[in-house]
């Protein structure tokens, strides 16, 4: 029988479709998990954007996890009940983000503010000299970023409420 603990440890290996550098539990889109029995576990799962084309990508690839360390059942189901938001990136995700070369989203309050999108930190070298280019990068939560000490472009990670 294997404790919630062990569980989430094991989906610490599930990455992000889209940042692989990223684990789905650093992203927070694994929201719960109940051991039912000694053979079933329940995952809920919330992405970070309700079209998301990996959705069904995602939810296999806890399954096959829990699959691969022993679980025979397992319930992986997709919510929205409770929205995700980037304060639920963990500060391993955080990490992970910048270590990708993506300014991580600065933590917010409930309020989406344009000194949040335009105060962003060059993942490169930690300048604040930043200047934002577009606040629509190449997916939803992007924007385009150009800093002006090591002079290179980046994408920030919106922040998202």
């Amino acid at each position: 029988m294997f404790t919630e603990a062990q569980i989430w440890e094991a989906l610490e290996v599930v990455k992000d479709p889209e940042i692989p550098t990223l684990s789905m539990v650093d992203m927070g889109i694994i929201t719960k998990i109940e051991i039912r029995d000694k053979d079933t576990v329940f995952v809920e799962m919330t992405p970070t954007f309700a079209g998301c084309p990996a959705i069904k990508m995602m939810e296999k690839s806890v399954a096959e996890r829990l699959q691969e360390i022993g679980i025979q059942n397992p319930l992986v189901v997709t919510t929205f009940d409770k929205p995700w938001d980037s304060n639920k990136i963990t500060a391993r995700g955080l990490s992970c983000l910048k270590k990708h070369g993506l300014a991580p989203p600065i933590k917010h309050v409930g309020e989406i503010t344009e000194e949040l999108l335009t105060n962003v930190i060059c993942p490169f070298c930690g300048s604040e000299n930043t200047e934002l280019k577009s606040p629509f990068g190449p997916t939803l939560c992007r924007s385009l970023h150009y800093c002006n000490n090591c002079l290179q472009a980046f994408e920030g990670f919106k922040p998202v409420v």
